[in-house]
């Protein structure tokens, strides 16, 4: 068969370490090349004999704080990183060997993922990737907020949010995979947060390995990081980064125009359930 785009993965195993941003844990994580049709999977080899966890929204398990994958026992946390690096990288399939439950934070955005990912390469496989079609718009709204998908011939994802901090405000950004380049334009915008919650978090023992070096810190009219911003608009590019992770978890990508406001892991997760029950709003297979 040709006349298709192929299914990927990596070229080669890559691994790295880091820190756990709530459970303050070193962790040590191998990236391997897996067949076509296999997706993500997770496997925890500190667990030996426990069930690969597939990156699928029916595995989701908790959305408080991260994004928590479960099965039969096992979880692995603080997916939405790791997941949007292989999302905006358009890599379908790999094995993520872990040998602890949560996903390093590293500079607290996607960016050392996705380097070491084109680090290792990215090769086709003898097998079409298979897709979403999205065929009618699909919204669900809560109260101001909403997430959206409407029929699009590539894949687009525009986020917009709405702060009221002075350093926030009003953002809005676009990404189209088929243009624009995720590594440049959205791995490198980091996790944020108000000191005032990240003091809370770790008053109850969570938030353990956050710091600096791996968030954007914001007091009431200050960002507390020496180095300042990576864009004008990280705040925005980085919801972005963690709405491509949580849509990543429908198991194919879209062919279609998500638009997001004020959204979060919870209402993107939401949103996935809407979707999959909408059946008669999309069609799955090869892009034509």
């Amino acid at each position: 068969m040709t006349g298709y785009t192929a299914q990927t993965t990596l070229a080669k195993s890559i691994s790295l370490s880091g820190v756990g941003v709530h459970s303050g844990k070193m962790t040590h994580l191998t990236l391997k090349p897996a067949p076509q049709n296999h997706g993500i999977k997770f496997r925890r080899v500190d667990l030996p004999g426990t069930q690969d966890i597939q990156a699928l929204f029916k595995l989701v398990v908790d959305t408080s704080l991260a994004t928590v994958l479960g099965t039969n026992g096992a979880i692995v946390s603080t997916i939405e990183h790791l997941m949007a690096g292989f999302s905006g990288l358009g890599i379908d399939n790999a094995l993520v060997e872990i040998d602890d439950y949560e996903i390093p934070i590293m500079d607290g955005s996607a960016k050392i993922f996705t380097q070491m990912m084109e680090a290792a390469g990215i090769v086709l496989l003898d097998a079409p990737k298979q897709y979403f079609i999205v065929k009618k718009t699909i919204e669900l709204v809560e109260d101001d907020k909403f997430v959206s998908v409407r029929p699009c011939p590539c894949f687009k994802i525009t986020c917009s949010i709405d702060f009221p901090h002075p350093l926030i405000g009003k953002q809005e950004i676009t990404f189209d995979r088929e243009k624009d380049n995720f590594e440049r334009d959205i791995s490198r915008a980091r996790t944020f947060g108000f000191i005032k919650d990240l003091e809370l978090l770790k008053r109850f023992s969570l938030g353990k390995g956050g710091s600096l070096d791996n968030a954007i810190v914001i007091d009431e009219d200050r960002i507390l990081n020496e180095e300042g911003l990576r864009y004008p608009d990280e705040f925005v590019r980085h919801k972005l980064l963690d709405s491509l992770g949580d849509f990543s978890l429908l198991g194919m990508p879209i062919k279609g125009h998500i638009i997001t406001h004020k959204s979060g892991h919870a209402l993107n997760h939401s949103f996935i359930e809407t979707f999959l029950k909408n059946k008669d709003a999309w069609e799955t297979g090869p892009a034509a």
